[in-house]
């Protein structure tokens, strides 16, 4: 961002990638939206509840009070008759935007000081050869919290540690978390997406990694 706050990451293991985009914020960096290129897709309000989720079946859109406004599947996944997808736009700043056009056309765009970056996060999920999709990893409710604060307490640590090395608060106030935590909290929170947990855990698990 113009404020030098890091506003995107792209993240790449083995033959899967993620685009992580970032508020800007100097000292939370909350995650406002997480792209996969298996498909999984989450966008996020600026308080941290779901406002986009897309999967390899289809997606929904959320409106603040955590009502489905839309929802959609994506064709040829199956041969029972889907729901289209009318094109979405959405700000998640003034310069980060998302447009949803399709499954393989799904484009994250940054612009600032003139400048524009844009990034492609569509991806063309087959079926598999039984025809059916693969089912989602799931974890149970006190696996996913103590995840999460094993995650939270490694952030403190780090916090600690820029206190210490940095004493002039201004200095260490600007870094910036290391990259395998930043990478464990959006593993977390894909957990927590494919989960079957309430509403209610899945927010506190939201609010602990990104404290």
């Amino acid at each position: 961002y113009p404020s030098g706050n890091l506003a995107i990451i792209i993240t790449r293991e083995r033959d899967q990638h993620s685009l992580i985009v970032q508020e800007d914020e100097l000292k939370t960096a909350k995650i406002r939206a997480l792209f996969q290129s298996d498909g999984r897709s989450t966008c996020y309000y600026r308080n941290g509840d779901e406002w986009i989720n897309m999967s390899i079946q289809g997606g929904q859109y959320l409106d603040q009070a955590g009502n489905r406004v839309r929802r959609w599947m994506w064709p040829n996944l199956s041969p029972e008759p889907h729901v289209p997808l009318s094109p979405i736009f959405i700000s998640l700043n003034c310069h980060v935007g998302v447009r949803i056009l399709a499954q393989d056309k799904i484009f994250v765009s940054f612009l600032a000081m003139g400048q524009q970056a844009k990034f492609n996060m569509g991806t063309q999920v087959q079926v598999s050869a039984a025809g059916q999709l693969p089912p989602a990893a799931q974890l149970g409710e006190d696996e996913l919290l103590l995840l999460a604060f094993r995650v939270r307490i490694l952030q403190l640590f780090d916090r600690m540690r820029g206190c210490l090395n940095f004493p002039n608060t201004e200095q260490w106030n600007k870094m910036q978390p290391p990259m395998y935590l930043v990478t464990q909290a959006v593993k977390i929170l894909e957990l927590c997406m494919a989960a079957d947990i309430s509403d209610e855990l899945r927010s506190s698990i939201k609010t602990i990694v990104n404290a």
